[in-house]
């Protein structure tokens, strides 16, 4: 299959990040580069950490939606959440790409992981922010997101931030909201395709956007599917950066999607992204 790969950072992502035009995607690999403990950082880590506090079957034990959804089906849902509010209750030491990409003028953020990280290095430095989480089904029938404020307090309305800060799959702060079980994200998967569980308001912003994905692997079919929806209609261009060799179904979502590879380690294009000089971002 052929898309493009780069062996080197181009210097237009980091001008675009850096301009507004190129927006981050991140997912659970950014947890890497921070120092000292950080929490589950992947789905097969998370699995461990849920299926240590209830016993599931073997078989579903390394499969992080259906272990969660056997928690949630045979202890309740709120057992679900409480675990998993303790798995990401300790927050990360921000890493100086968190910090970096805070700064950044971007009208759009996306993080499809649960931690706190990126939310709390926003917190630290920025009060013109705004939070968009997805919501699950489960006990929120009918609403399919929740708006808060920098201060995380909860929004009954979208909230016209300079950077908004969208979470698809739902963070533990500011209110324990996760999209984690098969129920969840079937609910989702059922509608995205007609993109109702994505925010109008990221609907209309994405619109003049390329994406840069950072921390996110495409070899399972749902983070494959989110960003192919988040992406859509966007202007592009998008890039990844994937240090390892793509799977099969990796590399066919980067043609379809027409995303440029960056064959670096996730470590040095954040090196590289940080020697940018940015000016912090400040009110509109």
């Amino acid at each position: 299959m052929s898309f493009d790969t780069l062996t080197e950072l181009p210097a237009a992502v980091a001008e675009g990040l850096a301009a507004g035009t190129l927006v981050p995607y991140c997912g659970p690999g950014l947890l890497a580069l921070c120092e000292g403990a950080a929490p589950p950082a992947d789905p097969l880590a998370l699995a461990a950490v849920l299926t240590a506090k209830v016993s599931v079957p073997g078989k579903i034990k390394n499969r992080l939606t259906a272990a969660a959804q056997f928690i949630e089906n045979f202890k309740h849902r709120k057992t679900l959440v409480k675990a998993m509010d303790e798995a990401y209750a300790a927050a990360a030491a921000p890493s100086a790409l968190h910090r970096w990409l805070a700064a950044l003028p971007a009208p759009l953020i996306v993080d499809a992981w649960y931690d706190d990280t990126l939310r709390s290095t926003l917190a630290a430095s920025r009060d013109d922010w705004a939070e968009v989480q997805g919501l699950s089904q489960s006990e929120h029938f009918g609403t399919w997101v929740g708006w808060y404020g920098a201060g995380g307090a909860l929004s009954p309305d979208p909230i016209e931030a300079r950077t908004v800060l969208y979470k698809p799959w739902g963070g533990h702060a500011p209110a324990g909201n996760f999209l984690v079980s098969d129920t969840d994200f079937v609910e989702v998967l059922t509608e995205i395709d007609i993109q109702t569980p994505i925010p109008p308001l990221v609907q209309q912003r994405r619109g003049t956007l390329g994406f840069v994905f950072l921390g996110c692997r495409f070899n399972d079919q749902l983070p494959r599917a989110f960003a192919r929806q988040v992406m859509k209609r966007s202007q592009g261009p998008h890039y990844a950066v994937l240090p390892d060799e793509p799977t099969r179904m990796e590399a066919r979502f980067l043609q379809e999607q027409g995303i440029t590879r960056i064959a670096l380690p996730l470590a040095e294009a954040a090196a590289a992204l940080t020697r940018h000089p940015l000016v912090a971002a400040q009110p509109a």
